[in-house]
């Protein structure tokens, strides 16, 4: 394990002679998966420089230059190596697995990778490697992607405290905004999205149980996949909530996004809410078409974009591109109706969940003393002042004062918030308006980190519906307001993942909205 450049390396290239001089290491920045495969089959990259490459450029940027604070772990240059070694002499006998073979990949650091700690970013479980894959992680290495490391998170996936400082973790500091460092980066999985935005790797791994994929992909200009709840094995992943929680890609590209989906949808024994995942999943790539948006109805969640002029301006052109593509949109200024219940119901249930599912998960854990529940945990953080510095765990207080999964405060609470978000909400929502698909904008631009105040994002969302809901939610970028990335969201019916994809991908083909990230320290408002 290391987290360290190539600097020794270009140490020795700057004092060599010029004709003794390797030849510079190739630039990936801006590649996503589809062109790095694309460069690998011609012959002009192998794997083996590839994971070279991203290791290097990861040791550079994150470690040594804007430091981003992105990642928390990697795997050395001669582990990378002897992965990318086999998957190269596959390559060479004619054996390719597919989209994702040989493509370099960052999961996020609440998913156990053998070989690797996972810590979900807290010092109470710095230690803790458990020398196992979560089934997702086994999923992507059959199919070819080759593990770089881990990336940092809101600590415990943002659920400790309402003052949290998202992308922050005593584990891994505070994840940067790659288009303005001193901007944050959303959460809970802050470090694949600004590792992806920053080119560390084409493609990361998050976890969402409401906007922890989809806004950090938001906020950082990238692609973010919430799937629906089932779809993807929980397995081996810290847990929060198993009503909503749920693994996702953050890539460059839909595209992307949908190879990663093909690999990691499927069902798993140990996961029983994947039981009809093999039924319902599909080759999500294959599903692409720029010509998914014709003859689609389109419901515009007009009620949810904010009042900026900047950001309904963006929100209207991307409109105006669907349209051109042969949709049809509908104005919905009603989504709001009936939902003034729904943020306590939901809370209510994860506490609730949170509480049992968390300590469920540390109880099994084969780690050395790990702590075994939740109210261990607690006791940790009291204990040590390091990860209490920013902000308190008011939420773990709270989580530990609720009752069992049997308890009728819960059972209420979880049967009100799936009435309101599904039944009642994104359901009544497409039937009363006849539309196929609901969009809205994802996020506002990136607000200033301040550790000591916490979180000060107030812009639009979109996110809770679908994350109560368990249904699929993609961002893909819509273009930028002060210089820093808004994205747009693309909302379906429980398993309509491969419909939605497909309609996002129409968009960015025809928008081409993301921008470079620039390592900028700040932007002017």
């Amino acid at each position: 394990m290391q987290k360290i450049s190539l600097l020794a390396a270009a140490a020795a290239f700057a004092i060599a002679p010029a004709a003794g001089m390797p030849p510079p290491l190739p630039e990936v920045e801006g590649k996503d998966a589809a062109m790095l495969q694309s460069e690998m089959e011609i012959g002009r990259l192998y794997e083996g420089l590839v994971g070279d490459v991203y290791l290097d450029r990861l040791g550079r940027i994150d470690d040594y230059g804007p430091k981003l604070g992105a990642v928390i772990a990697t795997f050395s240059f001669a582990e990378v190596g002897v992965e990318t070694k086999r998957l190269y002499e596959e390559r060479t006998a004619g054996k390719l697995r597919g989209p994702l073979h040989g493509i370099p990949i960052l999961i996020k650091d609440n998913i156990e990778v053998a070989g690797l700690p996972t810590t979900a970013g807290s010092l109470a479980l710095k230690d803790n490697a458990t020398n196992r894959d979560a089934f997702i992680v086994t999923r992507l290495r059959g199919a070819g992607a080759v593990i770089l490391g881990k990336t940092n998170l809101s600590e415990w996936a943002n659920i400790r405290s309402d003052k949290s400082t998202s992308g922050w973790s005593a584990v891994g500091g505070l994840t940067k905004n790659p288009h303005a460092l001193d901007r944050n980066s959303c959460g809970s999985s802050s470090g694949s999205a600004a590792a992806v935005a920053a080119s560390l790797a084409p493609l990361a791994i998050g976890t969402e149980t409401d906007g922890s994929i989809t806004c950090p992909a938001g906020v950082n200009g990238v692609v973010g996949f919430k799937p629906s709840v089932g779809l993807v094995s929980r397995g081996f992943i810290v847990p929060i909530s198993h009503s909503q929680d749920t693994a996702g890609p953050i890539t460059l590209t839909v595209r992307d996004a949908a190879a990663v989906m093909t690999a990691i949808a499927g069902s798993d024994p140990a996961d029983p809410m994947t039981a009809e995942a093999d039924a319902r999943k599909t080759d999500y790539a294959a599903a692409l078409s720029p010509g998914a948006l014709k003859g689609k109805r389109i419901g515009v969640l007009r009620d949810r974009i904010g009042k900026r002029a900047d950001i309904a301006a963006l929100f209207d052109a991307a409109l105006a591109q669907m349209t051109a593509l042969g949709a049809t949109v509908v104005e919905i200024t009603d989504s709001r109706s009936g939902q003034e219940e729904l943020g306590k119901a939901e809370l209510d249930v994860l506490m609730t969940e949170l509480k049992a599912d968390m300590t469920a998960y540390l109880a099994a854990l084969p780690t050395a003393n790990a702590p075994k529940s939740l109210a261990d945990v607690i006791a940790f953080n009291k204990a040590h002042p390091e990860e209490l510095q920013w902000f308190d765990q008011a939420l773990f207080e709270l989580a530990e004062t609720k009752g069992g999964l049997d308890s009728p405060a819960y059972l209420e609470a979880k049967a009100k918030a799936t009435r309101l978000a599904g039944a009642e909400g994104i359901d009544r929502l497409l039937k009363a308006h006849g539309v196929d698909l609901l969009v809205g904008v994802t996020n506002g631009p990136a607000w200033v980190s301040d550790l000591a105040k916490g979180d000060t994002y107030d812009g639009p969302s979109v996110s809770q519906m679908p994350a109560v809901a368990g249904y699929p939610h993609l961002t893909v970028p819509m273009g930028a307001v002060e210089g820093l990335p808004v994205g747009l969201s693309f909302i379906g019916p429980k398993w309509s993942d491969a419909g939605v994809l497909a309609a996002g991908y129409a968009y960015e083909q025809a928008s081409r909205k993301r921008i470079a990230p620039t390592f900028k320290a700040s932007v002017t408002p």
